[in-house]
């Protein structure tokens, strides 16, 4: 091949680099160029980027010293606050995997998840001992456990070893394009664990994407309201407020209390928060919203589930043109699609798009796909597919899970929607039977794997339907052995409790001589649905 002969047809592939920079870099970046500038607010702590990278070296350090390094998994169990956050941080600095629960699973799904992970070492919070046990039996190779606040069930705090270690630093590893940084735990048809495996080079396009779409124009002067689990979506959008400098902004106490948000959004300026419909709902609906200073909204984002479109309507007349929508998956890190904030308008006519959840997210690709493969035209439905840099690399350890999860190079979202004809997506349903209650994603086959092992329960559905407050609530139809007693409500709540996380838990538990079922003997949820909506009226 000549020099002047560039055609590519028989060319030797060009030597090209995958090496990125850590996602720490951002901290570390941002504490250079801001070291006073406030940069975490829990309550009435504050903490400058300088404190909180300095904090990050002295954590790292000292999970250096327990033997951790590049590619090791750290579980961490804790409500937010600054420990949580620094967890992040330090496992990034070090190449480690950060792998955050929510904080409401109970033992047993957190040690499946520690299994699931084959985390090396633990952060857990102090108040949740039985939470550090359950994962020491589920995994013997569990060397560290580090309790934040004092605990019983270990010698290691993670605030005397940030102080034991102050002043110290690791030297950063080389990091490519696809080194995994964070275990993003998600479940399948099945309701079982499986760990997205986001990477260092994924998160660095999916911060750049966001700060593009969701919050442009974001600085060291913006604030930012944290309503949400930092182990979720919350600890994505801290990602890219920390790439700008701009504090990330903790109520104190514990649960949400809308009086205190709306104070704090007052006192901070907070010009933006992350959040799911129904908790946008509580702070739109609460007395407070009239009370506090909320003109320094900027963008108000929310996702996880769709929002009624009077509950829109009520939080664009109170908070003004601020609102932002998304769609996307643990796997996709949220980014599939944006509605902005001058595509939500209040008035109802066809400039509305009423039932959208947007366009494309810039660098992301949607296509309809039929069961075959083949993408759709404008206006059929069929299941929503998406390629682009937004996609996580697999499951760990999982390479059927990953196989059945991509086709052709596009990941299949188990959703199912159309396009319209400028390319604004409408999600219409959902391939499996999860439904989203309060912005979290509840798996059916989970809880009724539970219930069938009720002594007198012998078969069980559950079924997300209709709620004003939640989206959509759980009712658990069951049919009890015959000849045995019908337990009652609180039994049934009572067996699960302690078995699953409470927020799984249904609403509502029906009794019925049978469930309906096809030809083939499999239970019809949709007749199971049908029915309980028309009860309801």
């Amino acid at each position: 091949m000549t020099a002047d002969r560039m055609d590519g047809a028989d060319a030797p592939p060009l030597p090209v680099s995958r090496r990125v920079m850590g996602l720490a870099g951002l901290l570390r970046q941002t504490a250079r160029r801001l070291p006073d500038r406030v940069g975490f607010v829990h309550g009435e702590r504050v903490w400058t980027w300088r404190e909180i990278d300095g904090r990050v070296d002295a954590l790292a350090a000292a999970l250096a010293a327990h033997g951790i390094g590049k590619r090791d998994r750290v579980l961490v169990q804790s409500p937010n606050g600054l420990p949580m956050f620094l967890s992040m941080w330090a496992a990034f600095r070090l190449g480690a995997v950060w792998v955050p629960t929510n904080h409401r699973l109970t033992p047993g799904e957190v040690a499946d998840l520690a299994a699931a992970s084959g985390a090396k070492a633990m952060l857990c919070h102090a108040d949740d001992p039985a939470h550090a046990a359950a994962c020491r039996s589920a995994v013997p190779d569990l060397a560290t456990v580090i309790s934040i606040g004092p605990a019983d069930f270990t010698d290691l705090e993670v605030d005397r070893l940030i102080a034991a270690h102050a002043g110290e630093a690791v030297p950063e590893p080389r990091f490519d394009h696809d080194d995994p940084c964070w275990f993003f735990f998600t479940s399948g048809t099945t309701g079982k664990p499986k760990a997205a495996v986001l990477t260092h080079g994924q998160m660095s396009f999916v911060v750049t994407n966001h700060l593009a779409d969701l919050v442009p124009g974001t600085t060291e002067d913006d604030a930012s309201l944290v309503v949400a689990p930092l182990s979720h979506g919350a600890g994505v959008h801290q990602l890219m407020m920390t790439a700008r400098g701009a504090p990330a902004v903790l109520p104190a106490g514990p649960g949400f209390d809308p009086a205190t948000a709306w104070a704090m959004v007052e006192r901070w300026r907070v010009t933006n928060l992350f959040t799911v419909p129904t908790i946008l709902t509580r702070l739109v609906r609460h007395p407070a919203v009239h009370a506090h200073d909320h003109t320094s909204l900027r963008h108000v984002i929310y996702a996880g589930a769709p929002m009624y479109r009077e509950d829109q309507k009520q939080a664009l007349r109170i908070l003004g043109p601020v609102l932002v929508q998304y769609f996307g998956l643990g796997e996709v890190t949220g980014a599939i699609t944006v509605l902005p904030s001058r595509l939500h308008i209040e008035a109802d006519d066809p400039a509305a798009r009423v039932g959208t959840c947007g366009y494309p997210r810039t660098g992301m690709e949607i296509t309809i796909q039929d069961d075959a493969g083949r993408i759709l035209p404008p206006g059929e439905m069929g299941e929503i597919c998406v390629a682009g840099p937004a996609v996580f690399a697999g499951y760990w350890n999982d390479p059927e899970a990953t196989a059945k999860a991509f086709r052709d190079g596009w990941f299949r979202t188990g959703d199912l929607g159309h396009l319209d004809a400028e390319g604004f997506l409408y999600i219409t349903g959902r391939a499996s039977d999860m439904y989203i209650s309060g912005g979290s994603n509840i798996y059916p086959r989970e809880i009724e794997e539970v219930l069938l092992t009720h002594p007198v329960v012998t078969e069980a559905a559950v079924v997300g339907v209709p709620d004003p407050e939640w989206g959509e609530v759980g009712v658990a139809v069951l049919v009890v052995r015959a000849g045995s007693r019908t337990p009652s409500v609180e039994d049934i709540l009572g067996f699960l409790d302690g078995k699953i996380a409470r927020y799984k838990r249904p609403k509502r538990i029906v009794f019925r001589d049978a469930l309906p079922k096809s030809g083939y003997g499999k239970v019809t949820k949709r007749l199971i649905k049908e029915d309980l909506v028309s009860a309801a009226g």
